[in-house]
């Protein structure tokens, strides 16, 4: 495509490149999808309902629960939420659980009342559950009783009226859940002493919404569906505001996507990554939810031998998860015993998969792992390589349907083909903005509804995109964004740090690790004792997993900014000579 006859404008905010993607769509993909086919998510859950109603819909150590039961669960907890917890269209709701059957009918619950959700990480230590709850004004929690010391630590100090706790079997069946309940509690111990004087159980709340009346309020495209919290440069989580639009567009924008390899009701996809995470809750949650599958849910996904034994039940046609899962996975004994000849798709999102992972799952099991891309703000698809791939290619794949890429300069100029600038990306899945926060908003936006990813690449002259770095100093752990600066203010908090600078450090396993370089204050300061403390305060994912001092000042800016890119540049330097 030549470039010669379009015309340069200062701060251009529109793309002058032709759609060059579409020519190199699979066949039968189409070039846009239509968001007004539902009106919110819960015309995607209650047309699903009704059309596979006994079929199951989530699979949670054996036992399944019907569209039908979703519907009827789910309808209950938002009458409750309604009736008894006063709550009113726009109130937020947080879920503080792993992959458990309890979390759909409390998600689709929620959305049903008209409640925004706000989903939060089991692992959150006392400091970061504070600042979601605080910031999104959450009513009501609901949690894990695993998990309910940290909420018991922080609630008093936000705006939360109600927690609601659950155990892990408490939707099983009468004496599976008892034998479930009590080993977890007292055989395995998986529960800390927690005390909250006015919690209530999960299931008391779905028995007494069934004998109220859930009243639906009108929700469209520009209801705030869910807060989902993502770091900033500042080092301070903000939520993006996603849209029931946001989240209809990308379901449907993933279906064309893959839509030729599936059949309506057929399916069965393996759920291994959390479903707070935006990609397991759009990719498999919302997505196969649509399409009728049956959803296995992968309480936790670490236990690989126990996911191996979970996948042998069954014959899956599906599959998500991060480079980590996959890695693990075709390293462990028994993999090859899988019943794999109904397996049709495999995607890695997340972080980047590796082309060593990628091959060897394609010699195993005869079809690609596709590698996708995305962020929290875009809901999070943007970019899938083609379900036709004969081989990895490195690259994050082409713009799904009604998705735009353009690649900017600094200034907002878009820039030839094949030259590395930033990513940005414009379509109907890109989010409302963030919670309470214009400024960031503003910055993160071009004009014309262009999200700047903070991502760098290119795009090839077929449309392909390709990632060649960050531009923002996020550091990805498994899947999982760390902010350098929440690491460095959490390592400012001990008396022996002067300054530190948290960089990302390649690892085979996890993508990155997090490494922290500081100057002591304190000569008496040890690797040990400051990652003991940092682990006081951080989830396990952006601990330091290696800390190094150093005598002299850290290399900054003239305004006195610390340089991480430098500090990262010297690190490995030093680990080459090593």
């Amino acid at each position: 495509m030549s470039l010669a006859p379009f015309a340069r404008l200062s701060l251009s905010t529109e793309t002058l490149m032709d759609k060059i993607w579409l020519a190199h769509y699979p066949p039968g993909t189409p070039a846009e999808i239509d968001p007004s086919q539902y009106r919110s998510l819960v015309d995607v859950l209650k047309r699903s309902c009704e059309r596979f109603g006994d079929k199951p819909a989530f699979t949670n150590m054996g036992v399944s629960m019907s569209f039908r039961e979703l519907d009827e669960r789910s309808r209950a907890f938002g009458a409750y939420l309604q009736r008894t917890l006063g709550f009113e269209k726009g109130d937020r709701i947080a879920i503080m659980m792993p992959n458990v059957l309890q979390y759909p009918v409390v998600l689709f619950g929620a959305l049903r009342a008209g409640s925004t959700v706000v989903n939060v990480n089991p692992l959150y230590t006392p400091r970061e559950l504070e600042h979601q709850l605080q910031d999104s004004g959450a009513r009501a929690i609901v949690v894990l009783e695993n998990f309910a010391h940290t909420v018991a630590e922080v609630a008093p100090k936000t705006r939360i009226e109600q927690v609601i706790t659950t155990q892990l079997g408490d939707l099983f069946p009468a004496m599976k859940s008892l034998v479930v309940n009590l080993v977890v509690k007292y055989v395995k111990h998986l529960v800390p002493q927690w005390h909250i004087a006015t919690a209530v159980d999960l299931r008391n709340t779905l028995r007494s919404g069934r004998g109220e009346r859930l009243i639906e309020p009108a929700l469209s495209h520009e209801d705030i569906a869910f807060l989902q919290y993502t770091g900033g440069t500042t080092g301070v989580a903000k939520g993006a505001m996603l849209t029931h639009g946001n989240l209809v567009a990308n379901l449907l924008q993933v279906s064309a996507w893959i839509g030729g390899n599936l059949e309506e009701g057929a399916e069965t996809i393996i759920t291994p990554l959390p479903l707070y995470h935006v990609f397991s809750l759009t990719a498999n949650l919302l997505t196969f939810l649509h399409w009728g599958a049956n959803n296995v849910l992968i309480t936790n996904p670490r236990d690989i031998p126990g996911l191996i034994a979970e996948l042998k039940k069954m014959r899956f046609t599906a599959i998500t998860g991060v480079n980590t899962l996959f890695n693990a996975l075709l390293n462990a004994p028994g993999i090859r015993e899988l019943d794999t000849s109904a397996l049709k798709l495999a995607v890695g999102g997340g972080m980047a998969v590796q082309r060593a992972v990628a091959e060897k799952w394609q010699q195993v099991f005869g079809i690609p792992l596709l590698e996708g891309y995305g962020l929290t703000e875009t809901s999070p698809v943007a970019c899938i390589n083609p379900l036709d791939a004969k081989e990895f290619s490195g690259k994050i794949g082409l713009p799904i349907p009604s998705t735009e890429v353009s690649i900017r300069d600094e200034a907002g100029n878009e820039v030839p083909l094949g030259t590395v600038g930033e990513i940005c990306i414009r379509g109907p899945q890109v989010m409302k903005g963030y919670w309470n926060r214009p400024a960031q908003t503003e910055e993160a936006m071009l004009a014309g509804g262009w999200f700047r990813s903070g991502d760098m690449g290119d795009i090839d002259e077929r449309g392909y995109v390709r990632v060649t770095d960050r531009k923002k100093d996020m550091i990805v752990v498994s899947g999982f964004n760390v902010y350098p600066n929440e690491v460095e203010d959490v390592a400012a908090l001990h008396p022996g740090v002067l300054e530190s600078a948290a960089i990302g450090v390649a690892d085979p396993k996890s993508g990155e690790t997090v490494d922290l370089v500081v100057v002591r204050k304190d000569p008496a300061l040890t690797a040990e004792a400051l990652i003991a403390h940092c682990r006081q305060h951080l989830a396990g994912y952006k601990v330091p997993k290696h800390v190094s001092f150093r005598d002299t000042p850290l290399p900054k800016s003239p305004i006195g900014k610390v340089l991480r890119r430098v500090v990262r540049d010297e690190a490995r330097g030093a680990l080459a000579s090593a």
